[in-house]
């Protein structure tokens, strides 16, 4: 199982304050003979739609002095997960958690704007000092 990220506990935090449970600290996404390991699996209850809300987070930091390297390997994870995702928990939803200055600058270039768009990423922003969630990007 990989180390947990430096945000780990800021985002989970973040989620629970958001009202959302925490259903695997480390969840197992398996398909066929193979497992992939992401870093959240969280529930909220949809009052309006009386139905459970279940998402799987992907949390990466960004603190290596390239940008773009953790941009290849953050896609290259987010896109096996949502593939597993669809061929086993199809009802699961996939985010990527990143927190709000990297959002701000790296994630507004045209460049990879236009990857985000193409491949229709979704995205929790986080603010790691108050351990809040900053907003919401679902494509």
């Amino acid at each position: 199982m990989p180390a947990k990220d430096i945000y780990h506990d800021v985002v989970k935090n973040a989620l629970i304050k958001d009202g959302w449970t925490i259903l695997a600290d480390s969840y197992t996404l398996e398909y066929e003979d193979d497992n992939l390991y992401a870093d959240l699996l969280a529930e909220k209850t949809l009052l309006a739609e009386q139905q459970n809300r279940r998402i799987v987070v992907e949390i990466k930091s960004f603190i290596n002095p390239s940008p773009m390297n953790d941009f290849q390997n953050a896609l290259g994870q987010y896109l096996l997960y949502r593939d597993f995702l669809e061929l086993s928990h199809k009802d699961y939803e996939l985010y990527l958690a990143v927190k709000t200055s990297v959002f701000n600058t790296f994630f507004q270039r045209k460049s990879i704007q236009a990857v985000i768009q193409r491949h229709q990423m979704n995205f929790i922003v986080f603010n790691d000092k108050k351990e809040e969630i900053v907003s919401w990007i679902k494509l």
